[in-house]
């Protein structure tokens, strides 16, 4: 069985009324993750989309690179990194050079995306999507084995190409899929990555575990990873009002982005739960040994700093959660 890791994730969102120049978010949140290395969490991950008016994070890597400089535990990954808007020798080049910063501090999450105005902008259809990422996998699996290789395929061809600098971790950075589908759950199931799911259980992560099951895999040799994100307050009429927000602004551009590709969560049945966990120490203590187990989860994370909110507006209960509620949890689960 795998440890727990708990931590957070950034999108670096900033609404264009909120009157915080971008630069100082970038300054606070670099702060932040510093502060939270010393109290104890274990992950900080990054979401990517790009043309979005309120600067949703298009370019992870050069604030993992700024952050590693100024921790020590964290290791940092992404819940997603957008396949076909990367080059994978490019991915795999500024991956070997962070994880030599970081000192074997990085993981790869990867997605193929589905907001069309996306695709748009960077000049290709949403139609390629599929072969960019089942490429983008196969192009990362060879870099990450620091051999030299060959590649033939729809999208890429390389000959004799190998990764330079070296990768600190041996085999690389470990590589997750991310899955809203039943083919995106036989993805991740066929290229033997560790696992992302979103969306209804039924489709996006029972057909990951039969798969591995019907191959004589077993899913405890997996990481399974999600954003959940977390409220830790003795005053929830207080806290959660702010939060629930920001939740909303949040998911509205998710919901536009739906309604544009004609994909989401619009079918009935049980999802992968991602609504926020509200509640006291014991409460959220609780709530999350139940999801935990229920699922396998391995690796979860709450979003630090919701779209419009202050870093410092979090402090509170992400010291809570990393100096009470995780330790317990660690415990219970690890029982």
């Amino acid at each position: 069985m795998h440890d727990l890791r708990i931590g957070v994730c950034y999108d670096f969102r900033n609404p264009p009324d909120s009157g915080v120049a971008h630069q100082s978010l970038y300054s606070e949140i670099l702060e932040q993750v510093k502060w939270l290395d010393q109290i104890g969490a274990d992950l900080v991950w990054f979401t990517e989309h790009h043309f979005v008016d309120d600067g949703y994070l298009p370019s992870w890597i050069p604030v993992a690179g700024a952050m590693s400089a100024v921790t020590s535990h964290v290791r940092f990954g992404t819940d997603i990194c957008l396949a076909p808007f990367n080059h994978p020798l490019r991915l795999a080049e500024d991956l070997a050079v962070l994880d030599n910063l970081s000192g074997g501090r990085v993981e790869i999450g990867l997605g193929m995306g589905y907001a069309p105005h996306e695709f748009r902008g960077f000049g290709f259809p949403v139609s390629r999507r599929v072969s960019l990422m089942n490429e983008a996998i196969e192009v990362l699996q060879h870099c990450f084995t620091g051999e030299k290789f060959s590649y033939s395929g729809k999208r890429y061809q390389f000959e004799d190409v190998i990764i330079t600098p070296g990768y600190v971790q041996d085999d690389g950075p470990p590589l997750w899929v991310a899955a809203m589908s039943e083919a995106g759950a036989l993805r991740a199931a066929h290229y033997n990555t560790h696992f992302l799911p979103q969306g209804l259980k039924a489709i996006s992560f029972d057909p990951w575990v039969n798969e591995l099951e019907g191959s004589g895999r077993q899913t405890r040799d997996y990481r399974v990873g999600i954003i959940r994100s977390i409220l830790v307050t003795d005053d929830r009429n207080t806290d959660w009002p702010l939060v629930r927000v920001a939740e909303k602004y949040r998911m509205q551009l998710y919901q536009r982005f739906f309604r544009e590709s004609g994909e989401g969560f619009g079918d009935s049945g049980e999802p992968v739960p991602q609504t926020w966990i509200v509640g006291n120490e014991d409460e959220c203590v609780e709530q999350l040994v139940d999801f935990i187990t229920k699922f396998g989860v391995t690796d979860i994370v709450t979003m630090a700093v919701p779209p419009g909110m202050r870093a410092e507006q979090m402090t509170d209960s992400l010291q809570m959660l990393f100096t009470r509620v995780a330790p317990r949890v660690k415990a219970l689960i690890a029982q």
